[in-house]
């Protein structure tokens, strides 16, 4: 049978405070103001805005467009192609919160980076397939947008504000009509 003395249950109880103050400093780390949850995912925010580079692309006529055309609106920019397949799970989720949120304020940008001949024509077959209706086809045929803007895949998302300027971004596929990403960017819209 062992004894406990007092010293021993004040140690056991040191290790235990220690533990959970170092548990509430690593979720403070993951959960603080650099990072917002979108489901399961984890949306990074910067702890200033970065000024995004040129990215140009077309619009579903093949009009040359650049993303300043688009200023004055918050934009959650979302690279994607059609060859992917989180990227295509994820659209339907972006087409809702178009849907949903899109209008003066604010707009969902999906810029697909397919880039072969038929690039623009497969973009609007995928869109017509899976009944996206409320976001704006936008191609990039050089495929350079994610490269200009430091992607490291498809999909990525940017969160960019009235004056151009990267708020964050989320690297994989999210649920961007879910409550989380709805808060988001109401609290981008009107800070």
């Amino acid at each position: 049978m062992a004894v406990t003395t007092r010293r021993q249950r004040w140690a056991v109880l040191a290790v235990v405070v220690a533990a959970l103050a170092a548990g509430a400093v690593l979720r403070g780390l993951l959960d603080g103001p650099g990072s917002a949850a979108i489901g399961q995912k984890r949306f990074v925010l910067h702890a200033q805005p970065k000024q995004t580079p040129p990215v140009s692309f077309v619009d579903s006529n093949g009009a040359p467009m650049q993303l300043d055309h688009l200023r004055g609106k918050v934009l959650l920019l979302n690279i994607w192609a059609t060859w992917c397949a989180p990227c295509r799970e994820e659209m339907p989720s972006l087409d809702r919160l178009q849907a949903r949120l899109g209008g003066p304020d604010f707009e969902v940008v999906a810029l697909s980076i397919d880039n072969d001949a038929k690039g623009l024509a497969q973009v609007k077959a995928f869109y017509s397939q899976v009944g996206i209706r409320h976001l704006r086809i936008f191609q990039d045929p050089t495929a350079s947008a994610g490269f200009n803007l430091g992607t490291a895949g498809v999909p990525t998302t940017l969160l960019i504000d009235r004056q151009g300027r990267e708020l964050g971004r989320l690297a994989g596929a999210a649920e961007w009509d879910s409550e989380d990403a709805i808060k988001l960017v109401r609290r981008t819209i009107s800070p």
